[in-house]
């Protein structure tokens, strides 16, 4: 009678338990069916609103198009040249900062000072619209400088000096390559730049002084190198003879001559070490080829200009799209206004 009675007590706990998983389910996914809902019911009245305002919403954004399209016209057709660089010995903020003057020239409209700097008639300068550089932003080149003060200091002092501590104090003068950026309503005037923008670093004193530097070093470590390969190479030699004396001694005898084998070891030692000496003589043949100039040029400016920015930068797009969200904003205002007063009554 009493395992009747647990038998049953068990079927009622588990019939309880099952009403409980069930009515979670169905708790589930009624929560998640409202929310579908709640997404489409918005999503009606927000057509409904368009649809309501179609019209008002197009005409202001029309006009706005039009503005943009009278000021593209007014400005004129917008040519932009770019250049690809890469600076050495920190030249790079001097950089930055001779363009940023250039642009200054241009924003204040000294075209007189154009026309000194870069050797161009006044038409040409009055055609001037800026002057921009930025950089090519790469993960790489952050992981690459990191690298590079890990073996140029020491262990424990960069122990707390964590990659995502290097990364906040990499600014844009860091990056390896920079694009400098010139815009004019003329679009056959941009070689006449590039020259001159260079010019600006290159003939600076400290630069050359410090490329100058740099280079030098660079040769007298080419040199040592170089001359370590050779007496290396000599010493090869060298043991190959003795080797070859060895091996001529034990095969006219009997006798074990544990010298070749010392030699044999000493051998492949000397074949590594010249190894490792052959790959820092071309890391510096690469480094001297870099840093053979205090600016690399990988692209200078074409001959002939592209037309600049698109559509999404133009006049017309942006007063268009001004115009569609001050209406649309407006309109807002008017329903919610509507709404607050019938909501006090």
């Amino acid at each position: 009678m009493s395992t009747d009675k647990n038998k049953n007590e068990e079927e009622v706990d588990l019939g309880s338990l099952f009403v409980i998983i069930g009515n979670g389910f169905n708790n589930f996914f009624n929560f998640i069916g409202s929310i579908f809902k709640g997404i489409f019911h918005y999503l009606i009245i927000t057509l409904l609103f368009f649809k309501q305002h179609l019209l008002k919403i197009l005409v202001a954004g029309l006009l706005g198009f039009i503005f943009g399209a009278y000021l593209d016209y007014d400005k004129g057709v917008i040519y932009e040249s770019k250049m690809l660089v890469k600076p050495n010995f920190n030249s790079t903020k001097q950089l930055y900062g001779n363009i940023l003057f250039y642009n200054d020239l241009v924003n204040q409209k000294e075209y007189k000072l154009l026309m000194e700097t870069f050797q161009i008639n006044q038409e040409e300068a009055e055609s001037l619209r800026g002057f921009s550089i930025e950089p090519l932003m790469n993960d790489n080149n952050i992981i690459t400088s990191y690298d590079e003060l890990v073996v140029s200091v020491d262990t424990l002092a960069i122990k707390d000096y964590d990659i995502e501590s290097f990364k906040k104090s990499f600014t844009n003068y860091d990056y390896f390559f920079h694009e400098i950026k010139v815009t004019s309503t003329q679009n056959k005037i941009f070689k006449k730049f590039d020259k001159i923008i260079l010019s600006s670093i290159l003939e600076n004193d400290y630069f050359r002084k410090v490329k100058e530097s740099e280079n030098s070093n660079l040769d007298r470590s080419y040199n040592l190198y170089d001359k370590n390969i050779s007496q290396i190479d000599t010493l090869r030699k060298v043991y190959e003879k003795v080797l070859l004396e060895d091996a001529k001694n034990s095969s006219s005898g009997t006798n074990i001559n544990m010298s070749g084998e010392i030699n044999d070891h000493a051998d492949i030692e000397l074949f590594k070490i010249n190894r490792n000496l052959d790959s820092y003589l071309t890391k510096i043949s690469e480094e001297k080829s870099e840093k053979d100039k205090i600016i690399n040029v990988i692209s200078s400016f074409q001959k002939v200009g592209n037309v600049s920015g698109g559509i999404l930068k133009s006049n017309k797009f942006i007063y268009f799209s001004i115009g569609f969200i001050a209406m649309v904003f407006i309109l807002l205002l008017v329903k919610l206004n509507t709404f607050l007063d019938e909501y006090n009554k």
